[in-house]
């Protein structure tokens, strides 16, 4: 889970276990320009590779539409990201599918 730093959480639900604040990592970081605080129970490093995604995909998108303000750019961002995700989770279906004919033909 990711938060940004204005979202104020004591604790969060991962699973069915709590997370305390102080085993979230924070980092500060610049995204189109602008400066935020990211927390979240994965490494900075991790943390760090998300933030670069979002960045230079803001970047890509606002090259092909100048006109975007930084509001309805961040929405296309999240749509350009959420289809994303959806085609490699459709893809990891497809993949367990076929694992799983796979797997019933070697019995």
């Amino acid at each position: 889970m990711i938060l940004l730093k204005e979202v104020k959480v004591t604790f969060s639900v991962k699973g069915a276990i709590l997370v305390a604040d102080e085993q979230k990592n924070r980092i500060t970081t610049t995204i189109y320009g602008r400066e935020y605080t990211i927390v979240g129970t994965e490494s900075a490093a991790h943390l760090r590779q998300v933030v670069r995604a979002v960045d230079d995909k803001m970047h890509a998108i606002s090259l092909q539409n100048k006109t975007l303000d930084s509001g309805r750019l961040a929405v296309l961002t999240a749509v350009n990201a959420t289809h994303d995700y959806l085609l490699l989770e459709k893809k990891v279906r497809d993949l367990e599918e076929q694992l799983a004919k796979y797997k019933g033909l070697d019995s």
